[in-house]
């Protein structure tokens, strides 16, 4: 991690992708703790030395306590394409989190309807008739198993709020560290769950770019498992 509080994977004249910290915020929130979003433009005015507020377009966020790959714009063209590429299912990310408890299944498909309190900040399972209701749909795969625990790869079909937390503490196998939604089963400790895997299509050259970082192999729970040989099989 460098002096402005993240790493740079990638830069070029039209993006910046970084590794979040876990537990930063991506943009500010009520604690006003220093965010990514605010460290990225630092950077940007401080080493290209540029007047006024530096502009760094926001495409995509993660919770809080999810660490991981991030990719932001540097012009309002990148940001524009980039969102476009959002809606329209050309952005891929795969997530790493270790479970507590193992799925039934060793891969499937969970869709699920959720709906945000934005009062408590807390998104439940509910009905598909419900109002406000939103479709939540992932696919999984259970890597490996230590004990009572998994480590399990998973890609985001829908970007819902929380939506991996929720849908695993539905299936009674909570993300360990994740006492929000998986209570005194979760086990405390630090949320364990990381964007490892990002790829999207260059807004500019239209390369197709892939970008990995893994979770911090040397801290629980994820030290319990073969991180490295898990990852390059991707």
């Amino acid at each position: 991690m460098d002096n402005f509080g993240f790493e740079i994977l990638y830069e070029d004249n039209h993006i910046i992708v970084v590794e979040k910290p876990q537990n930063m915020p991506t943009c500010e929130d009520v604690t006003k703790d220093l965010d990514l979003l605010s460290a990225v433009k630092t950077y940007i005015k401080t080493v290209y030395e540029k007047p006024g507020e530096a502009f760094v377009g926001l495409v995509h966020r993660l919770d809080r306590p999810t660490g991981g790959v991030m990719v932001f714009a540097k012009t309002s063209k990148a940001a524009s394409r980039l969102a476009e590429q959002m809606k329209a299912g050309d952005f891929e990310k795969k997530y790493l989190t270790v479970l507590v408890g193992s799925p039934k299944k060793e891969k499937g498909t969970l869709i699920n309807f959720l709906k945000k309190n934005p009062i408590t900040n807390q998104v439940y399972l509910c009905s598909e008739t419900t109002e406000g209701a939103k479709r939540a749909e992932l696919n999984y795969r259970v890597l490996e198993e230590k004990g009572k625990y998994s480590l399990v790869e998973v890609r985001l079909l829908t970007g819902r709020s929380h939506q991996i937390r929720v849908q695993m503490a539905g299936q009674s196998t909570p993300v360990f560290g994740d006492m929000k939604y998986g209570g005194e089963k979760a086990v405390k400790g630090n949320l364990a769950l990381y964007a490892y895997s990002l790829k999207f299509t260059h807004p500019v050259t239209k390369e197709r770019m892939v970008f990995l970082s893994e979770p911090p192999k040397d801290l629980i729970p994820w030290r319990a498992f073969d991180i490295t040989s898990k990852v390059s099989l991707f």
